[in-house]
């Protein structure tokens, strides 16, 4: 399992255990590595690719089809999504198709905490976010979509308001430390790494594998 084929194409269940975690590409390290720890064998795990977000009009119809076709199949669905950029729609196309999803408006909300990343909102707007996935996918996610490799005087348009980047760290990773460093320097913002760990995620999937 890739980061590249998580971006791409995403990954297929097993068609294993009781309840089915539909989830993005980019979640799919974290979430198997929560399941290796805790032995929850019966959740089963769907990721959408990875690289709808850079067209998050694109995550509800690619949500609400996985859940139909996984209907009868499970006891229970459970998306492991955030907001995500939708606008809300996510979280209405989940309640009209009957489906729980993760809570708060994006990964770096639940990685941090919600509560902790709505209590620094206030002195933290002038921060871009990273986190495992974007830091291994920087190129993929932030600098090629953004048109950067072609056009590097565009940094100052992009990125002129912002003044550090926070590398959200999952895990202990010294070589993923070194990478977060060297985009901080690309984009020309002042670094700072913060373990957070698995944050929200791990207390949520608590619950549903609870359940």
């Amino acid at each position: 399992m890739d980061d590249v084929s998580l971006s791409d194409t995403g990954l297929r269940p097993l068609g294993t255990g009781r309840v089915l975690l539909i989830a993005c590409g980019a979640l799919a390290h974290e979430i198997l590595a929560l399941k290796a720890a805790n032995g929850w064998s019966h959740l089963d795990l769907q990721c959408l690719p990875a690289k709808l977000h850079l067209w998050p009009e694109k995550i509800i119809p690619a949500v609400e089809a996985a859940v139909e076709a996984a209907r009868g199949g499970y006891d229970q669905v459970f998306v492991v999504y955030a907001d995500c950029g939708t606008g809300g729609l996510l979280r209405a196309a989940c309640d009209r198709i009957g489906v729980e999803m993760v809570e708060g408006p994006h990964c770096y909300a639940f990685f941090e905490g919600n509560a902790a990343f709505v209590a620094r909102a206030e002195t933290e707007f002038d921060v871009f976010y990273l986190t495992d996935f974007l830091v291994r996918q920087f190129d993929a996610f932030v600098w090629r979509p953004m048109g950067l490799d072609r056009h590097p005087e565009l940094r100052d348009m992009y990125f002129g308001n912002y003044t550090r980047l926070v590398y959200q760290a999952q895990v202990d990773d010294p070589v993923l430390d070194e990478k977060a460093r060297a985009c901080a320097d690309r984009l020309g913002l002042a670094y700072e790494r913060r373990f957070t760990g698995y944050g929200d995620l791990a207390a949520t999937l608590s619950r549903v594998a609870a359940r």
